[in-house]
């Protein structure tokens, strides 16, 4: 039996200190994998199905890189937060939710991202849904 080797992260974190130089922490090799992966969900495939990341045009590219290094922070910093089952709880007068959607994050394919990240992506053409 033989394995398919993994793909390579869309961003990395080269990138990630371009795009965000003022920002402390980078998130390690592992987010981006993962943010990448996440990617690949919400765009339903079509990177692979084109042919690769290199196969997108720049403007693709462009888009793809800061959402994964915006996906990888954002994974990183919230790692509790979007692993818990937690709906809600309340302890001595605060408050908190967490059940999917709230108005500042978007669920889909059962990815987690940041609306404003997730509007981004969807610029690229990558995300739409089409029934055959």
């Amino acid at each position: 039996m033989t394995t398919m080797p993994v793909p390579e992260p869309y961003a990395d974190g080269e990138d990630f200190e371009e795009l965000f130089p003022d920002e402390a922490v980078v998130p390690d090799e592992a987010a981006f994998r993962t943010a990448s992966r996440h990617v690949d969900s919400l765009t339903y495939n079509r990177i692979a199905a084109l042919g690769g990341f290199e196969a997108l045009t720049d403007f693709q590219k462009e888009v793809v890189r800061e959402v994964v290094c915006r996906q990888a922070l954002f994974e990183s910093e919230s790692v509790d937060a979007l692993s818990s089952v937690l709906s809600s709880y309340s302890i001595g007068g605060v408050s908190m939710g967490f059940a999917g959607e709230s108005w500042n994050v978007h669920v889909e394919n059962g990815v987690a991202m940041q609306r404003d990240v997730y509007a981004l992506l969807r610029q690229t053409g990558l995300c739409v849904r089409v029934i055959g």
